[in-house]
């Protein structure tokens, strides 16, 4: 448990009136990042204030009022969930690297350069992200960042997102353990033929193509037929 002065304060707001309390920083964002799921070690103090750093207290009438509770952990699971708990440095810092990784691995499986084909190589993707000085907003979910990371990025790197249609034919002594892989997929059609083999139409990122190769070829030693779809 750290100490009260390098505790951070948890705010949140609700029916005019302010409610804070002090939290570990760390075990804050680890609870806030869903990496915790308990209050364990969080509160510093177990107090509700209307203003932490002054010491000024709620009355118990308050709380009931805006909780429905006086319990400390009840009210403190609110306000970390519904609330505001700020970042140290560090942590803004790792949360922004996790979140350009995620928007990478997006681009990476989900789009391809329209020149070859071929999907970008991470390292080309993060690459330009750095020459276009693309700002990545690290509070904010990577799947809503893409459209405007694309405008940027564009400017630089040829990107296009596009999906495939692969036909694969599974001979019956590979289709039931390929199946489980298959499903991972968006399988569009299925259907089994009498001698037990599979033949399945499946549409993915076209990223993922050269993945689904590797692995499909290891699960039925390359006997596995495949064509794409037009």
């Amino acid at each position: 448990m750290v100490s009260l002065d390098n505790a951070v304060v948890a705010k949140y707001d609700f029916a005019g009136e302010r409610f804070e309390i002090f939290v570990d920083p760390d075990a804050a964002y680890l609870y806030k990042t869903g990496q915790k799921k308990d209050l364990l070690n969080i509160l510093v103090v177990e107090e509700v204030f209307k203003n932490a750093r002054k010491g000024e207290r709620h009355t118990e009438q308050t709380l009931k009022k805006a909780f429905q509770t006086t319990d400390i952990m009840k009210i403190a699971e609110i306000i970390l969930n519904k609330g505001e708990v700020p970042l140290t440095t560090e942590q803004k810092k790792a949360l922004l690297e996790e979140k350009t990784k995620k928007i990478v691995a997006i681009l990476a499986r989900e789009c391809i350069d329209p020149r070859t084909g071929a999907p970008h190589p991470p390292q080309r993707i993060e690459k330009a992200l750095e020459e276009a000085k693309v700002h990545i907003d690290a509070f904010k979910d990577a799947n809503a960042q893409i459209d405007d990371v694309l405008k940027a990025l564009r400017l630089i790197l040829p990107l296009k997102f596009e999906k495939v249609k692969i036909a694969v034919r599974i001979p019956a002594e590979h289709a039931p353990k390929v199946y489980g892989m298959l499903k991972e997929f968006n399988v569009k059609q299925e259907e089994w033929q009498g001698n037990g083999s599979l033949i399945a139409v499946l549409e993915m990122p076209a990223g993922l193509q050269s993945d689904f190769y590797n692995r499909l070829n290891k699960l039925t030693g390359g006997t596995a037929e495949t064509r794409i779809i037009k």
